[in-house]
C-alpha cells in the first residue's frame, strides 16, 4: 500500500507537471523491504551454516564394490552396492547385501550403542560402521535419512510462524484505521485547500503508518531464533516450538536414557570370585541390561579350579535367573523374588537391598540352596547438571514428572526431590503413551525421551524433545531434537522460547508505539512525505536490530 501510494502520487505529480514527486521515496522504501528480506535469508543461511555442522555426517563419495571406483553419491543408482569400511560412513540409505558389520546409528536414531547388522538388514545413510566392512545395497530412492533434517529445517523457514501469525493479526487491524485516517484527512484538505494536498497529506498518513516495519521484524526474530538454536545444537521440527514451549504445564522425563545415561553397570558387590563367576554365567544367558551388565563385569571371573562350571536346570523367571551349579542351587534376581519362591532373606540383605534403592541404585539378590547370601548393586549413572535442569523447571512454575519402569521402592531417590512432582514407577514402553494422556487430559504436556522406546510417547506429547547419544536428529515423533547429548539443552529450550516470545512484544509494541506518536502528527499536516519515509525507515531499522540482538 505505500509504495503504490507513494507510485501513484508521483505518476500524477508528473503528469500535472509538478516537481514535488517522490518516486525517491518509493525506490526508497522498495529498498528497505529487499534489503530486510535479504538480512532474513542471510540469517536462514547462517542456521543453515550451522545445521550443515551438525550434519557433517553427509559423506560426499562412495566405493563401488564391484571394481573400487568412487563416484559421486549423486551418481548411484537403486540396487548398486558400495563397500564401506570400518570406521566409514555409510553414503545412503540401504540394506547389507554380505557378511555382517556392526554399526553406529547414534547420529540418526538416539540408539547410543552400536547395532549388529546381519544381511538384509536396514543400513541408514549417516551412521558409522564400527566394526567389520559392510557392502551397502542401495535403496530407492539412493539418498541419506539424513537429508530429512535439510527438509525439516527449509519447511521450518518458509511456514507462518504463530508469531508471524500474530504479527499480521496486529498490522491487520492497523492497515485499516491507516486507510480510513487517511481518507478522513484527504476529505478535510479537499475541503479546505484542494485535490493535490489532499493526495499528499493521504500519502503522509500511509507512508508513515503502515506498520512494514513491524511485519518484517517478525520474520527476523524467527529467523534470529532458529540461527540462536543451531548455534547451541538444538535443532526444531515445527514451526510452533517456541510457541508451544512457553503453553507447557509439565516436563515429562523418561528416566533410562535422559535424566541417565542409559548405561547400566556394577557399583558394589560383595560375594566372593567363585559365586560371581557363576553369577556371571547365569546372567550371560538371560536377555535384560542388568543381567548384560553383571555378565560383562564378571564373565572374566575364574574359580580356584577355572572357569564356572556346566549349568544344569537353567530357568528365566521374568525378574531373575536360576540354575544348579556343582549340586548347589543359585537364584540371581529381584528382591521380591525370593520371597515369591520361599527363600530366606536375612536381614543384612534386606538393609543393603533398601539402601541401594534409596540411593537410586538397582540391588541384585544373590542366594544359594534356598538362602540369600549376597548382593550385587547395579547403577545408571545420573547425567551430568541434571539435578540442575530440574530446579530450573521447578523455578519456572513447571511441574517435573519422571518416567521409569522401576519398581516404586527404586524410585524413591527421585520422589525425594523437591522439584520432581510425581514420579510413575513400573511404567513399561507401551504404557508411556497412556501416562501422557492422563496427564494431558488436565495439562499441556513437554515429553523429554532419548530417542530409542519412546518415539509413541514424544509424539503423543503437545511437544516431544529428542535428546540421545550423538545428534538424534532423525527421531520422527520428536519436535525438537537436542544434538549434543546434553541435558542442559531442555533448559536451553525453555530461554530461547522465554526470549524469543519477549522479543516479538517487544517489537509489537515499539511498533504499536512509533504508530500512536507519528500517525496523529501526519493526521495533523505536521510531516510531509519526505519524513514521514525517514521516520518510517528508522523505526523498521531499529525494530530490525532488536530482532536480530543476540538471545
Amino acid at each position: 500500500m505505500t509504495l503504490l501510494g507513494a507510485y501513484g502520487y508521483s505518476i500524477l505529480a508528473l503528469l500535472l507537471g509538478r516537481l514535488d514527486m517522490y518516486f525517491d521515496l518509493t525506490i526508497l522504501v522498495g529498498a528497505g523491504v529487499v534489503a530486510a528480506v535479504f538480512y532474513e535469508s542471510l540469517t536462514k543461511q547462517r542456521a543453515m551454516d550451522h545445521l550443515t555442522d551438525l550434519t557433517i555426517s553427509q559423506t560426499e563419495t562412495a566405493t563401488l564394490y564391484s571394481d573400487d571406483e568412487t563416484v559421486p553419491v549423486e551418481e548411484l543408482t537403486p540396487g548398486e552396492e558400495v563397500l564401506v569400511g570400518q570406521g566409514e560412513r555409510i553414503p545412503v540409505d540401504g540394506t547389507l547385501a554380505a557378511d555382517s558389520c556392526t554399526v553406529d546409528e547414534s547420529v540418526v536414531t538416539g540408539e547410543s550403542l552400536p547395532v549388529e547388522k546381519a544381511p538384509g538388514d536396514r543400513l541408514v545413510g549417516g551412521s558409522v560402521v564400527t566394526d567389520g566392512a559392510a557392502v551397502l545395497r542401495v535403496g530407492d530412492p539412493p539418498t541419506s535419512s539424513i537429508d530429512r533434517l535439510t527438509t525439516a529445517v527449509w519447511l521450518l523457514q518458509s511456514a507462518t510462524h504463530g508469531l508471524q501469525r500474530g504479527a499480521d493479526s496486529v498490522a491487520g487491524r492497523v492497515v485499516p484505521l491507516l486507510a480510513g485516517g487517511a481518507v478522513a484527512v484527504a476529505a478535510v484538505v479537499l475541503a479546505t485547500t484542494g485535490p493535490i494536498a489532499a493526495l499528499l497529506g493521504a500519502l503522509t498518513v500511509v507512508l508513515v503508518g503502515c506498520p512494514w516495519g513491524l511485519a518484517l521484524s517478525t520474520p527476523l526474530s524467527v529467523a534470529a531464533n532458529l540461527q540462536a538454536a543451531m548455534e547451541r545444537g538444538i535443532v526444531v521440527f515445527d514451526e510452533t516450538v517456541f510457541e508451544r514451549v512457553r503453553e507447557t504445564d509439565v516436563v515429562v522425563f523418561d528416566k533410562t536414557g535422559t535424566l541417565t545415561r542409559g548405561e547400566m553397570t556394577v557399583r558394589e558387590a560383595d560375594a566372593p570370585p567363585a559365586v560371581l563367576s557363576i553369577v556371571a554365567d547365569l546372567e550371560a544367558r538371560a536377555a535384560h541390561p542388568a543381567a548384560d551388565a553383571i555378565a560383562e563385569a564378571f564373565g572374566d571371573r575364574v574359580t580356584d579350579g577355572g572357569t564356572a562350571a556346566s549349568v544344569a536346570e537353567f530357568e528365566t523367571l521374568g525378574r531373575g535367573v536360576a540354575g544348579t551349579v556343582d549340586d548347589d542351587r543359585y537364584l540371581v534376581g529381584h528382591p521380591d523374588l525370593f520371597e515369591e519362591r520361599g527363600w530366606s532373606v536375612s536381614e543384612s540383605i534386606a538393609t543393603t537391598v533398601a539402601d541401594a534403592r534409596t540411593d537410586g541404585h538397582l540391588p541384585v539378590v544373590v542366594g544359594r540352596d534356598g538362602e540369600a547370601e549376597w548382593t550385587i548393586v547395579l547403577g545408571d549413572e545420573p547425567r551430568e547438571g541434571w539435578e540442575g535442569v530440574l530446579s530450573e523447571l521447578g523455578e519456572r512454575g513447571v511441574d517435573v514428572v519422571v518416567l521409569t519402569g522401576d519398581d516404586p521402592e527404586a524410585t524413591r531417590f527421585f520422589e525425594s526431590r523437591a522439584d520432581v512432582t510425581d514420579v510413575f514407577a513400573e511404567i513399561p514402553p507401551e504404557g508411556k503413551t497412556e501416562a501422557l494422556c492422563r496427564l494431558q487430559s488436565e495439562q499441556t504436556v513437554t515429553m523429554v525421551g532419548d530417542g530409542t522406546n519412546d518415539a509413541p510417547a514424544l509424539a503423543q506429547a503437545d511437544l516431544g524433545i529428542s535428546l540421545g547419544s550423538g545428534t538424534a536428529l532423525a527421531s520422527d515423533a520428536a519436535d525438537v531434537a537436542i544434538a549434543d547429548d546434553d541435558l542442559a539443552g531442555v533448559e536451553t529450550t525453555f530461554d530461547l522460547a522465554g526470549a524469543a516470545g519477549e522479543r516479538v512484544r517487544q517489537n509489537t509494541a515499539l511498533g504499536l508505539l512509533y504508530n500512536v506518536l507519528t500517525i496523529p502528527a501526519a493526521l495533523l499536516g505536521v510531516l510531509n512525505p519526505l519524513i514521514a519515509v525517514l521516520a518510517a525507515s528508522i523505526s523498521g531499522v531499529l525494530l530490525a536490530a532488536n530482532a536480530h540482538r543476540p538471545l
